[in-house]
């Protein structure tokens, strides 16, 4: 196989970065515009059904859409959260927002409906081992090892297709939010005795914000 000339380097960098949403534009305004149009909800808390089963796909790119996605970005500053996904304020639609910085403190700001997480090789698959917390899990936190590499790809609001690259921090808020629309917590990949400590903190927790009861 031939060495690839600069210039042929250079397109195919720049063909590659373009694949992926550069979700850093404009994102203070634009997650102030989606908060101030919205109104926040309450969180619901592992143990509510629709926490637990994959939620329905969206299909309708709608104005209806568009008012939820407002309200989850509402939802998520009043929780101070740096991710939310749907079911977490009781709605069965797969789409999830966030405001979330990765390594580097660079502030990435969206929202992504149906997403699926890559597969990665596994010359990709470096492990950070951080911890963990969830608003539906509150005032709980867990080491829990994952890729600190992620790729999302899935639909924006409007349906168009749509992918996002994460590192670090953010990484881990990619592949946090798409557990949730299949229906998994954060603590169901721990050990049980993990598992249960986190639900001990819970218990042992007061919560800085409004949750649903699990009547």
């Amino acid at each position: 196989m031939a060495q690839q000339d600069s210039g042929q380097q250079v397109a195919e960098a720049e063909a590659s970065a373009s694949e992926f949403l550069d979700d850093t534009v404009d994102a203070e305004a634009r997650e102030q515009a989606h908060r101030e149009r919205g109104t926040a909800r309450p969180i619901t808390v592992v143990g509510n059904p629709v926490l637990h089963r994959r939620c329905q796909d969206v299909t309708e790119f709608d104005d209806a859409l568009a008012r939820l996605v407002d309200d989850m970005f509402a939802s998520q500053r009043a929780a101070e959260g740096v991710g939310l996904a749907a079911n977490q304020i009781g709605v069965d639609l797969r789409v999830f927002v966030y405001d979330c910085p990765d390594d580097d403190g660079v502030r990435h700001v969206g929202a992504i409906c149906n997403p699926v997480i890559d597969e990665l090789p596994a010359e990709r698959r470096v492990l950070d081992d951080s911890n963990e917390g969830c608003l539906s899990v509150p005032t709980a936190y867990a080491a829990l090892p994952r890729p600190d590499y992620a790729v999302c790809r899935g639909q924006d609001l409007q349906g168009n297709p749509v992918a996002v690259e994460g590192t670090g921090y953010f990484a881990r808020c990619l592949q946090h939010e798409t557990d949730h629309l299949n229906g998994y917590l954060y603590i169901d990949r721990l050990s049980k005795r993990d598992r249960k400590d986190a639900l001990r903190q819970m218990e042992e927790g007061t919560p800085r914000y409004d949750t649903v009861p699990n009547d």
